[in-house]
C-alpha cells in the first residue's frame, strides 16, 4: 500500500510541474510544492482561499501570500543553494497519509560535505499553522548560517496585488501587508527554536525580512531548526496582525511537536475512512490514493461557505474561481464520506443567491443565473474576452458567462443529490430550496416558447462542450432544465406536506405562488433531444448531425499555430463534429436509468471518436460510461488517465506567455467515480447500499469505505461478488 510520492535527482525543467504535484494544503491556503530556497521566479506560492483582489486593467484573482518559508544556507559565508549549485543528491518526497513534504539535498563543497534536510506542512489541525523543520548537516568544521524568513515579493499571475508592507522583527518575526483594491490585510508571522546555539541578527528590504542565525559547527555536527507560522487575512479575522501573535508567543520546541502530532492524528482519522486499496496494480492503487488526497487538502473543512476553485489552492490559475466542477465532480466523493463537508459547499452556493439574481436581472431575466467562474459571494469573475486571437493578438468575444446556463442546474442536481443521500431536508429550508425555486424561475423566463410544435425549447446557449457556441437545444442543458424545474415542483409539494408553515413563508417570501403554478403547467412541455428511432443518437444539439464528420487528429493538422483556440466562431472545431469535452455523454451518465443500454452504448461509440478530451473532466465520464455498458476494460484507459493527470504533468501548462497550470480536482474527484462508481458499481437502491462489481481484468480487489445514514460499511469487491460489513470490524 504506497503513500509516499518520491523523485530523485534535480531537473530544473521540472520545477514548475512539482509546485503542483507535491502541493501541501489544508483547505484554508495550499503551499505549492517548490522548495525552501526558491522565489516568485519557480513559482513558489502560498495560495488563500477565498482572499481575491483585481488590479486595474487586469483579471480578479485569488492573493498569494507572503511566502514565510524562505529559507537558504550559507557555508563559510558561501551560499549554498539549488539555485547556485549542482547538487551532489537530490530527492523530493511527499507523504500523502500525513501530507507531509519532505526534501534532502546533499551539496559536496570542497571538503565539505554539506546535507540539507526539511520537512513541511500546512496544519489540518488548525488551519492558520503551518510548520517547518530544516535540518543542516556538514562534516568538517563550518561557520554555517541559516537565512530564514518571510519573502513578500510573491508569484501574480496579474498582480501585484500586495502594497504597503509592514515589518516587525523580534522573537516574532511579522510580515503584514495590504491588497490593491480593497485594502484587505494579510499577515503572516513566525517563530523559531533551534537545538544549537547561534547569534542572530535580521535584514529586511521592501518586500522580504529575514532572520540569519549563525553557527560554529563541528565536523559530522547537525544542526535542526523548528519554525511555526500563523497566517491570517481579513476575511478571517478583523486584525489579522494581531490574530498571529498568539498563536506564536510562548512556542517551544514540545508545542511545535504537539502541532505536529495534533496534524498527523487529523489526517490518520480521514485516511481510515477515505482510502481506497486496489488488490493487483499497484500503478493504479497509488494514483487513485493520490487523487484523493489532492482532494482532501482543498476541502473546507474548517468553516461553511468555502468552496473549491477548479485548480484547487496550487495557484491564481482560472482565477480562482469555482465551477461546476466542485458540483459534478468533486461533491460526489465528499457525499459518501463526510456530508458535513458537502453542506459547507453547498452554503456557498446558498450565500450566492443575492448575486445570481442581480445577473439573471442583468440580462434581462428572472430568479438566479449563477456565476459561471464564482468567486466570493458569488461574483462572476468571467470575462466576456476569455481568449486572445493567436494571429490578430485582440481578445475574442467568448459566450461562457452568459450562455452556459447549464450552470445553475448543475448546482440544483448537487443539492438534490445530497438531500437523496443524507436525507437532510434541514438545509432546504435553510436557503437551499429558495436556490432551486429561483434557479427554476430563471429558467421559467428563459425558456422559448415555439407554438407551432407546442414546446419551450432552449436557444442559444452554449452546453459543456464548449467549441460550439450559441446552439439551440443542448442536450445536456435542456435535461437540467427539465430536471430542474421538475425538482422545483416536486420539493415544493413534498416539504409543504412536512413543513407546510416553513415553506409556505419561502413561496410568499419569494412571490413565488404564481410561477410555482407556471412551473407545473409547462414542465412537461420542456423539449429534451431524445434517442433517434433508428440510429438511437442523441443530437447534441439541433444541426449538430449536419456538420462536417471528422476527427480531432484531423484538425491538429489544419491548424496554423498549435495555441490556436478550438471553439469560438472561427475555431477549427466550430463547424465539425469534433467537441472538447463529454457533452452528450454527460448527459446519459447523470440520467442513465433513462437509456436502454443499447441507447447509452450507440451514442458512446458515436461521441467518444469525435471528443478531442481538451478537458480534464472528460476522461472520467466516458470511463463511467463504459462501465454502465459493460467495457470496463476501456474504461480502465480513461481511469488511468484522469488519475495521474496531476503526476504525469501531461496537462497544459502555458498558453503562450499566460501559465494555466495547476492542480486539477475535477479530475482527482472523477478517478474517484470511475473507481468506485463504475468499476465497483456502487448505488443506493431503496434505501440500500448496492454493488455491482465489473471489475477491470488485472484488478484482483477494491476495497474502500462509505458512510450512509451515519453508518460506517466496509466494503470489498472482487470479480465474482462483492462484500459489505457495517463496522466495526477490521475484516475485509
Amino acid at each position: 500500500m504506497k503513500h509516499l510520492l518520491r523523485e530523485t535527482g534535480y531537473d530544473p525543467k521540472q520545477t514548475v510541474h512539482f509546485g503542483n504535484k507535491f502541493l501541501v494544503a489544508n483547505g484554508y491556503l495550499g503551499v505549492r510544492g517548490t522548495l525552501e530556497e526558491f522565489g516568485k521566479k519557480e513559482l513558489a506560492a502560498i495560495n488563500l482561499g477565498g482572499l481575491y483582489d483585481q488590479v486595474p486593467g487586469k483579471w480578479r484573482e485569488p492573493v498569494n501570500a507572503p511566502n514565510p518559508f524562505f529559507t537558504f544556507i550559507r557555508v563559510d559565508h558561501q551560499i549554498v543553494s539549488l539555485l547556485t549549485h549542482k547538487p551532489q543528491k537530490h530527492q523530493q518526497s511527499l507523504d500523502l497519509y500525513t501530507a507531509t513534504h519532505h526534501r534532502e539535498t546533499s551539496f559536496q563543497i570542497k571538503d565539505n560535505h554539506v546535507t540539507v534536510k526539511a520537512k513541511r506542512t500546512a496544519s489540518a489541525a488548525e488551519v492558520h499553522t503551518l510548520l517547518l523543520e530544516y535540518q543542516v548537516t556538514v562534516t568538517k568544521a563550518t561557520h554555517l548560517e541559516i537565512v530564514t524568513g518571510i519573502d513578500g515579493d510573491v508569484w501574480d499571475i496579474n498582480g501585484p496585488h500586495l502594497t504597503d508592507y509592514q515589518m516587525e522583527t523580534g522573537p516574532i518575526l511579522q510580515m503584514t501587508a495590504t491588497t490593491q483594491a480593497k485594502g484587505e490585510i494579510v499577515s503572516v508571522g513566525e517563530v523559531v527554536i533551534s537545538d544549537q546555539q547561534y547569534q542572530e541578527y535580521f535584514t529586511m528590504d521592501q518586500k522580504q525580512l529575514l532572520r540569519h542565525l549563525a553557527y560554529e559547527l563541528a565536523a559530522g555536527e547537525t544542526v535542526t531548526l523548528q519554525k511555526q507560522i500563523a497566517i491570517y487575512h481579513s476575511h478571517e479575522a478583523s486584525d489579522p496582525r494581531g490574530a498571529c501573535r498568539p498563536d506564536l508567543e510562548g512556542a517551544t520546541e514540545a508545542s511545535i511537536a504537539k502541532a505536529w502530532q495534533a496534524h498527523q492524528q487529523v489526517w490518520q482519522k480521514r485516511w481510515d475512512l477515505t482510502d481506497v486499496t486496489i488488490t493487483g496494480d499497484d500503478e493504479a492503487d497509488f494514483a487513485l490514493r493520490y487523487s484523493l488526497y489532492q482532494l482532501q487538502i482543498i476541502a473546507p473543512h474548517h468553516r461553511s461557505g468555502l468552496s473549491i476553485p477548479a485548480r484547487g489552492l496550487s495557484g491564481q490559475t482560472y482565477k480562482g474561481a469555482v465551477f461546476w466542477d466542485t458540483e459534478m465532480f468533486m461533491m460526489p466523493v465528499f457525499l459518501h464520506h463526510d456530508s458535513r463537508l458537502v453542506r459547507h459547499l453547498l452554503q456557498y452556493r446558498i450565500d450566492s443567491l443575492p448575486l445570481a439574481r442581480q445577473k439573471a436581472a442583468s440580462y434581462g431575466f428572472r430568479g438566479a443565473f449563477f456565476a459561471w467562474e464564482s468567486q466570493e459571494a458569488g461574483y462572476d469573475a468571467t470575462s466576456d474576452y476569455n481568449v486572445v486571437d493567436v494571429f490578430t493578438k485582440r481578445p475574442q468575444r467568448t459566450y461562457f458567462k452568459d450562455k452556459q446556463i447549464h450552470i445553475s442546474g448543475d448546482i440544483v442536481y448537487a443539492l438534490k443529490q445530497y438531500v437523496d443521500y443524507t436525507k437532510d431536508e434541514s438545509l432546504l429550508l435553510a436557503g437551499g430550496l429558495e436556490v432551486i425555486l429561483e434557479a427554476a424561475r430563471f429558467y421559467l423566463s428563459y425558456l422559448y416558447y415555439k407554438s407551432e410544435k407546442d414546446r419551450y425549447e432552449a436557444i442559444d446557449v452554449l452546453g459543456p462542450d464548449e467549441y460550439h457556441e450559441r446552439v439551440y437545444n443542448n442536450a445536456y442543458t435542456s435535461k437540467l432544465i427539465q430536471f430542474t424545474i421538475e425538482t422545483a415542483v416536486n420539493l415544493t409539494d413534498a416539504l409543504a406536506m412536512r413543513y407546510p408553515a416553513e415553506v409556505a413563508a419561502i413561496i410568499e417570501k419569494l412571490d413565488f405562488e404564481e410561477d410555482l403554478f407556471a412551473l407545473k403547467v409547462i414542465a412537461d412541455k420542456i423539449y429534451v433531444p431524445q434517442p433517434n428511432s433508428e440510429t438511437e443518437l442523441v443530437q447534441q444539439f439541433d444541426g449538430y448531425f449536419q456538420l462536417e464528420d471528422t476527427t480531432a487528429a484531423v484538425l491538429r493538422q489544419r491548424l496554423l499555430d498549435p495555441k490556436e483556440y478550438w471553439g469560438g466562431a472561427y475555431g477549427v472545431a466550430s463547424d465539425t463534429q469534433v467537441i472538447k469535452q463529454a457533452d452528450t455523454i454527460m448527459m446519459q451518465y447523470l440520467f442513465a436509468d433513462e437509456y436502454s443500454q443499447s441507447q447509452l452504448e450507440k451514442n458512446w461509440l458515436y461521441y467518444e471518436p469525435r471528443t478531442e478530451h481538451g478537458s480534464s473532466l472528460s476522461a472520467c465520464i466516458y470511463g463511467l460510461v463504459a462501465c454502465m455498458i459493460g467495457r470496463q476494460d476501456w474504461a480502465y484507459d480513461y481511469f488511468m488517465k484522469t488519475a495521474q493527470v496531476d503526476l504525469t504533468g501531461e496537462s497544459k501548462t502555458f498558453a503562450g506567455d499566460l501559465y494555466i497550470g495547476g492542480t486539477h480536482p475535477a479530475a482527482n474527484g472523477g478517478a474517484w467515480m470511475v473507481a468506485i462508481l463504475g468499476f465497483c458499481g456502487l448505488a443506493i437502491k431503496n434505501n440500500q447500499v448496492t454493488l455491482q462489481p465489473r471489475l477491470p481484468k488485472k484488478w484482483a480487489q477494491v476495497a474502500f469505505k462509505i458512510k450512509y445514514q451515519g453508518q460506517v460499511y466496509q466494503i470489498c469487491c472482487f470479480h465474482d461478488g462483492a462484500k459489505i460489513t457495517p463496522l466495526p470490524t477490521t475484516a475485509c
